[in-house]
């Protein structure tokens, strides 16, 4: 039961102080990758926690369980972790986590059901603006173009993502801004963001009042963005990207004196042009092997005392 209670101070520690350390520092704005990498491992430490922590209260509580968790385990091993049978806390904190499992696991599948059903609606949607050719097969292309008096660009992902541009984006980007439009959103595809923000969305909704995983929504729906920018930027320059972005929002309102709820993008227009240096590629390594260690912890603590007993 100890051992139960260490894994979930560590998951609340960890879930606590992550945040406001992260959200204190500069550097994840110059690296977006590697603040992806960070917090999807101090999310996972957190869930990895609390999975060990209800791994080791049902072994605790029921004799069934453990003899699957320990089977292969020396008997020495069991009797260093100290399971005691029937424990009442134990049984009670194991079905608690076990729900939590069960709700985070129902809370994904209906985000990915919601997000598929969007994509079907918007897939229909652009059959009815763009109808096909005769001959011409339904998702021929990466690429769709639609009749449309307002410039836009966005990503339809699925197994064949597709990017949608409208005319009048062609007619208002300039020169190389239409391929860092493309190497944008080809980013986000390459990089499976959508995945991404699902797990992040399905955290957030099933435990509203974790901000851990409110914090981690928000940060994935930010950090997938700068990324895609830096992909661009890297094939056709910052400028090039920036201006692409001006050219496509501009008339939405949000770089005026009230912007709308995309007042984002006047950030990350001036984070482009202002091209901070990148960290070194030391202190980049350091920050991804750090942040592996993070989901290590939980496993450590989990396995020493069988370590122990085999010494």
């Amino acid at each position: 039961m100890l051992l139960s209670f260490a894994l979930l101070m560590f998951g609340v520690v960890a879930a606590v102080t992550a945040p406001r350390l992260l959200a204190r520092a500069d550097w994840p704005e110059r690296e977006p990758i590697v603040a992806l990498w960070v917090w999807q491992c101090v999310v996972a430490s957190v869930l990895l926690s609390f999975a060990l922590a209800m791994t080791f209260s049902a072994s605790a509580a029921w004799q069934r369980v453990r003899g699957q968790v320990f089977a292969p385990a020396p008997s020495a091993v069991v009797e260093a972790y100290a399971l005691v049978d029937h424990t009442p806390w134990s049984a009670a904190l194991a079905v608690l986590l076990a729900c939590g499992g069960l709700w985070t696991g129902a809370m994904l599948t209906l985000v990915v059901r919601r997000a598929r059903a969007r994509r079907r609606r918007r897939r229909a949607e652009l059959l009815v603006r763009a109808p096909l050719l005769p001959g011409e097969e339904p998702e021929a292309g990466p690429l769709a173009l639609l009749e449309g008096d307002r410039p836009g660009a966005w990503w339809l992902p699925g197994p064949t993502p597709r990017l949608v541009i409208t005319t009048a984006a062609l007619r208002r980007l300039k020169g190389r801004q239409l391929d860092a439009v493309l190497a944008h959103e080809e980013g986000h595809a390459r990089a499976r963001h959508d995945w991404l923000l699902h797990c992040a969305a399905a955290l957030a909704e099933g435990f509203p009042r974790v901000p851990v995983f409110a914090a981690f929504r928000d940060e994935m729906h930010r950090l997938v963005e700068l990324a895609a920018d830096d992909a661009a930027s890297k094939r056709h320059g910052r400028l090039t990207t920036a201006l692409a972005l001006v050219g496509l929002n501009e008339d939405r309102g949000v770089f005026g004196p009230c912007p709308t709820p995309g007042a984002e993008l006047p950030l990350r227009v001036n984070r482009l042009l202002a091209n901070r240096p990148r960290l070194t590629p030391g202190r980049r390594l350091r920050l991804t092997a750090t942040a592996a260690l993070v989901p290590a912890v939980p496993l450590l603590v989990a396995l020493a005392p069988g370590l122990s007993a085999l010494r």
